[in-house]
């Protein structure tokens, strides 16, 4: 099985000890710098809807990107999906298998293994940046990201894909150009007036269930109902579709 997940808006660059591989799509990433390198400031803000501080951080990143420091992605990464897949305490053999079947979908770099080398940069996959491909990132990336989704699956033996990432990354990936059966579960606290997603608690919970696929090696889509990370239970629900419930949190700290 493979799994794509979301990046973060907030990356981590103390180092970390860890050898890292080579990200897939190094021309398109190197097109997309230089087209962020020519924006201005006030084009950088408006794009990513960014104060003028960061607008200046994020110009130095693309202005300097040759020089920047490199950290593997799975670990460069931090947000609430990264809070529940804690990659930090993966064991080797589960981050060996992270390596082979986790994947990270990106606006600035397409696709990425957890080990790929990640230079620090802010370029969500909703932005408007235009290219000669297109109006924005997903005219830019097409169906590249599904065709690289595919190869992985066939040299892994993959025959699902479970979409833990936000519908605004998961939007890259070509649906009919992938070739595998798209698995994408929800995580609801059941509240007083009935069950409900909450976002903080749901990106942490996808984070948790790409954890629980590399501990577990799963393979067998029914085996993701064993996940109960949280408090969750699996609920009667559609193989592609699983709905995960859990007490509502808001009721227990209280």
């Amino acid at each position: 099985m493979l799994t794509v997940i979301s990046p973060a808006k907030s990356l981590d660059f103390e180092p970390v000890a860890t050898s890292m591989t080579t990200p897939r799509f190094p021309d398109e990433t190197a097109k997309l710098v230089t087209r962020a390198r020519n924006l201005g400031l006030k084009d950088l803000r408006e794009l990513m809807s960014i104060s003028d501080k960061l607008a200046r951080l994020n110009r130095d990143r693309f202005r300097d990107w040759h020089d920047a420091p490199e950290k593997p992605a799975v670990f460069a990464f931090a947000g609430d999906t990264y809070t529940g897949l804690d990659a930090a305490t993966l064991t080797d053999d589960a981050l060996r298998y992270a390596q082979n079947h986790l994947r990270i979908l990106s606006g600035l770099y397409g696709l990425l293994r957890p080990l790929d080398a990640l230079k620090p940069y802010r370029l969500e996959m909703g932005s408007r940046l235009s290219t000669r491909r297109g109006k924005d990132l997903y005219a830019f990336w097409g169906d590249r990201i599904a065709k690289v989704l595919n190869e992985d699956a066939a040299a892994t033996g993959a025959t699902h894909l479970l979409n833990c990432a936000s519908q605004e990354y998961f939007g890259a990936v070509d649906r009919k150009a992938l070739k595998l059966p798209v698995i994408t579960p929800t995580f609801l606290e059941d509240k007083p007036s009935g069950p409900k997603q909450v976002s903080f608690f749901a990106k942490q919970a996808r984070g948790a269930m790409a954890r629980f696929v590399s501990d577990n090696r799963i393979s067998d889509p029914a085996d993701l109902k064993g996940f109960a990370t949280g408090g969750y239970v699996w609920q009667d629900s559609p193989d592609d579709a699983p709905v995960f419930l859990r007490p509502d949190q808001a009721s227990k700290a209280a």
